[in-house]
């Protein structure tokens, strides 16, 4: 298959996934950059990053048009997240493949754990609740608890983001529907528009350490943002419970795959 052609369907299934879970794009975009597109990690990383972050950013928009997205919770996470990043490039820079291959594996792994233990987004316990939505506007009352839960899951995003490449929706997602009583859809959106910001510092401090293959990058990014728009369209009409317990044991294969890579076992 044609290169361009292949990174569009390999794109497609990216913004696929983020259209109807609100996360896992990134986790899933870097191995599928490694074994279908022949990138080294470091390579990959801002190419997933793009990708993934233009696909959020049009799935927050859409979701900000709907007055889905808590923007001002969004703008906390991803501002912590935006100057965190370029620590993590930084990181990813130093550091050699195969151990960063490790890493990403157990990190999908941890994802994958998580999801099959909790299957879908659950209402929080009552009292882990730090972020309470006002009923009588849905936003959210901010209090000093709230801000300190939100700012250290920028931190935990912004850091993977710019070491491992991913937007860090499987790490938001989980901390909005633990620390708010916020609705699935708007945990969603919300953790889409935090990727789309995160992902921009991640991009960029990327380009700054070496080129961004723009070959790759464009045609990739191009199939997540198509079918992030086509799988919103879906996603209303599908068993979430079922669809994320899919989701995570083919996170499980997949890390499989990249740790035998870590290990030597499997050849580049």
């Amino acid at each position: 298959m044609d290169p361009s052609t292949l990174g569009v369907a390999l794109g497609a299934a990216i913004g696929l996934v983020m259209a109807l879970t609100g996360a896992g794009g990134g986790v899933l975009a870097i191995p599928l950059l490694v074994f279908g597109l022949h990138l080294s990690l470091q390579q990959a990383s801002p190419v997933g990053l793009l990708a993934v972050g233009l696909a959020a950013a049009v799935g927050a928009a859409i979701g900000l048009y709907q007055g889905k997205v808590r923007y001002r919770a969004a703008a906390l996470i991803g501002a912590v997240g935006m100057l965190v990043a370029p620590i993590g490039v930084w990181l990813a820079h130093q550091l050699p493949n195969r151990p960063l291959l490790g890493a990403f594996a157990l990190v999908l792994t941890y994802t994958a754990w998580r999801m099959l233990k909790r299957p879908t987004v659950a209402t929080a316990l009552p009292e882990a609740v730090l972020c309470r939505v006002n009923k009588a506007d849905q936003r959210l009352i901010w209090t000093l608890p709230c801000a300190r839960a939100l700012a250290g899951t920028g931190v935990i995003a912004g850091l993977l983001s710019g070491l491992l490449g991913v937007g860090g929706g499987f790490v938001i997602v989980p901390a909005l529907a633990r620390y708010t009583d916020l609705e699935i859809r708007s945990i969603q959106v919300t953790s889409l528009a935090v990727i789309a910001l995160v992902s921009l510092s991640g991009v960029s401090a990327a380009a700054l350490h070496s080129p961004v293959p723009w070959a790759v990058a464009l045609p990739f990014a191009s199939g997540a943002v198509m079918a992030l728009l086509a799988g919103q369209q879906v996603a209303r009409r599908l068993d979430a419970r079922r669809l994320q317990q899919a989701f995570a044991w083919f996170c499980l294969l997949v890390a499989l795959l990249m740790l035998a890579r870590a290990l030597g076992w499997v050849a580049n």
